[in-house]
């Protein structure tokens, strides 16, 4: 039922054009199918694509340990280590035991738990970023085990999942990130001249080829167009582009890239602002659009096909706003959707931060060695891989003197703060941006007004993150609700209306009314038409004032109305702060700094941790997990025209450690789900 009245929703706001596109692209793949098309075979002779001869002097331990773990069967997925085998069953859900049903793959409903769990535990492992591993390893020692656990892999993958069937040719994008990974496992491995694709002879390396043939026309076909595009689309053609690099002389797969690579220009300036942010308003999805350019941009460096002005000016702006908001400690806002979604993994620790190994390998593509946090300094193994440098590489003359930027107004993100990526910081990011991209603004959170605080390269109050998308519907709604950030709630409802898990129906439309910034202040104010909808219509402005040498946040909430409403303020703390309540008072200890949260009315207090019924007190790192965390609401009446206002102090903590690199989110070991 769920599904169906979001594909309802869903097919309300579609266009003529987006239906005649999609019931024809259905159509003639159907029809391809059902004759049974055979996949073209891969010309004599192609060329030998980038050159990746030079093999990183990295050590081998951490390749080794990753692909002895694989060997033996044992896959990490969303942070948990489970028992698949080597080679799993490529088309059972590892999380579930499903089998999912053969068939052509574009008609398979894989919202439908019953037929295949949530479909993102299946898809993940067919991503083949651990082929890409196996490979490394090989390169770095030589071992004949890998090599035949890299022939495995493949030829039980094309005996398992034949183009186009099963559940792994339901989404361009998911076969396009294994073009991606396929593509450079092929460039690691030495290309056709490989002496793995030699020595298990010239069937493995035909097989592989019709596959990667099938792969690419695959996603030329099934193209994410329309309203729905959003960050496949960027993928897609990234694939494509990819592999025209990857396998240069093949006649289409050339043709395609070309396309791909005009398409993906015009589609990286849509879908980013010119201020660097995405629009699809979620950070998570910021850094996985930028993961793709990325590897289209060093793709194209070895290949020699260098991209065009317009798209890698639009990446170093997207590079801008990710270093600004990156604090001092590393740590990035969790804002909008996130599934731990990876384009491609050259550093199979599990420690590695995506974040963090993004900007270092932009940082050297871009010539900015001041996007490379102090968390990453010294740590550029993806950099290794991907450019063949070093941070060691990169001009030390830009470092720490180019002035990030801290307004964002086409985002819609504002940054508070003063002693930035210093061990005194004091960093606030304020939303005033649109809810998402385009009518669904599938992955954006009804978050308008909230912000993030940290201090000392400490997060202190959070984003709680995104936890599931296809299964709990109702901790779906939660996460991306309004009570599950740090705003004002007005009568308990969030403040856009939500149709279904990726669709929302009525946007919250937010703004900004002042900016100003000195050496003393910065003051921030903003206001929604969320609540506006109402019988009553509720609007919310909120006014940031940062004291810098006093390090007080003043936060003034006025909700305008006419009649009686509920006022909810919202406060949720990272796992690792301490945090205690006294009466309305709250404290927050992070280790390194002291935060003493105040309001200036009478409220009710409450206060969540790890509660289900309703749910509260969660953060979410980590696709289908939770962590219990603090959470305290303030409620009080409000009737007309109110003033409500919050006095945050903080304070630095005597004694307090000044290593703040590397440091992580303490996880609680208990409770977590």
């Amino acid at each position: 039922m769920q599904n169906l009245t979001w594909y309802l929703n869903r097919l309300r706001q579609m266009s003529v054009p987006e239906l005649g596109y999609r019931a024809r692209r259905l159509a003639q793949t159907r029809v391809r199918y059902l004759r049974g098309d055979a996949l073209a075979d891969p010309p004599a002779s192609l060329g030998t694509g980038p050159d990746a001869s030079a093999v990183p002097s990295l050590t081998p331990r951490p390749y080794v340990q990753a692909v002895d773990t694989l060997l033996a069967g044992r896959w990490l997925l969303f942070g948990r280590e489970l028992l698949l085998g080597f080679p799993p069953r490529w088309n059972r859900n590892p999380a579930t035991g499903e089998q999912a049903p053969d068939g052509y793959g574009p008609m398979l409903d894989y919202r439908d738990q019953r037929l295949v769990g949530d479909i993102k535990y299946l898809w993940e492992p067919n991503r083949h970023l651990e082929l890409v591993t196996l490979a490394q390893a090989w390169r770095l020692t030589g071992n004949a085990l890998y090599s035949r656990g890299i022939a495995l892999l493949l030829k039980s993958w094309f005996t398992q999942c034949p183009y186009p069937s099963g559940p792994n040719w339901c989404s361009a994008l998911e076969v396009a990130i294994r073009l991606i990974n396929w593509a450079v496992a092929w460039q690691i491995l030495g290309g056709a001249r490989s002496p793995i694709l030699r020595v298990s002879g010239s069937t493995l390396r035909r097989e592989w080829l019709k596959m990667i043939y099938g792969h690419a026309r695959f996603v030329r076909e099934h193209l994410s167009r329309h309203s729905s595009a959003n960050n496949h689309l960027i993928g897609e053609l990234s694939g494509l582009v990819v592999a025209a690099d990857t396998w240069q002389g093949w006649g289409e797969l050339e043709q395609w890239g070309a396309l791909a690579r005009e398409e993906l220009v015009e589609q990286t300036l849509r879908q980013n602002y010119p201020d660097g942010v995405n629009r699809e308003q979620a950070t998570a999805y910021h850094r996985f659009v930028l993961e793709f350019l990325l590897v289209v941009v060093a793709s194209g460096h070895r290949a020699g096909r260098p991209q065009s002005a317009e798209l890698l000016a639009r990446m170093e702006a997207m590079c801008d706003f990710l270093a600004a908001i990156t604090d001092a400690g590393g740590h990035v806002s969790m804002i909008g959707d996130a599934d731990d979604g990876r384009v491609l993994r050259l550093d199979p620790r599990p420690t590695a931060d995506p974040n963090r190994t993004l900007l270092t390998s932009a940082a050297a593509l871009f010539d900015r060695a001041d996007w490379v946090p102090r968390s990453a300094l010294g740590d550029d193994t993806e950099l290794r891989w991907l450019l063949s440098q070093s941070v060691g590489d990169l001009p030390a003359k830009h470092c720490l003197k180019r002035p990030r930027p801290r307004v964002f107004p086409e985002g819609g993100y504002y940054l508070l703060g003063t002693e930035f990526d210093t061990d005194n910081e004091i960093r606030l990011l304020a939303d005033a941006g649109p809810l998402g991209y385009l009518s669904i603004a599938a992955h954006g959170h009804a978050d308008a007004l909230a912000f993030t605080l940290s201090a000392g390269g400490r997060e202190i109050l959070v984003d709680p993150g995104t936890y599931a998308y296809h299964s709990k519907r109702e901790w779906r709604d939660y996460f991306r609700g309004t009570r599950a950030h740090n705003t004002v709630a007005i009568d308990g409802l969030d403040q856009s209306v939500s149709g279904g898990p990726f669709l929302w129906t009525e946007h919250a439309e937010a703004h900004c009314s002042r900016w100003l910034s000195d050496d003393e202040l910065d003051d921030f104010e903003g206001w929604h038409t969320g609540y506006r909808r109402l019988s009553d219509p509720v609007t919310h402005w909120r006014r940031i004032r940062l004291f810098k040498r006093q390090r007080q946040v003043l936060i003034d909430d006025r909700i305008e109305c006419r009649g009686d409403h509920l006022a909810e303020r919202s406060w949720h703390f990272a796992e690792q702060c301490q945090v205690s309540v006294q009466g309305p008072a709250i404290i927050a200890d992070n280790g390194c700094y002291r935060v003493r949260l105040l309001p200036k009315e009478a409220v009710t207090v409450s206060v969540a941790r790890g509660q289900c019924e309703p749910p509260g007190g969660w953060v979410s790192r980590t696709y289908d997990q939770k962590t219990p965390s603090v959470t305290v609401r303030w409620a009080c009446r409000v009737r007309g025209t109110t003033q409500l206002q919050t006095v945050i102090d903080c304070t630095r903590i005597a004694n307090a450690s000044d290593d703040i690199e590397g440091q992580g989110v303490i996880r609680p070991r208990e409770g977590t789900q």
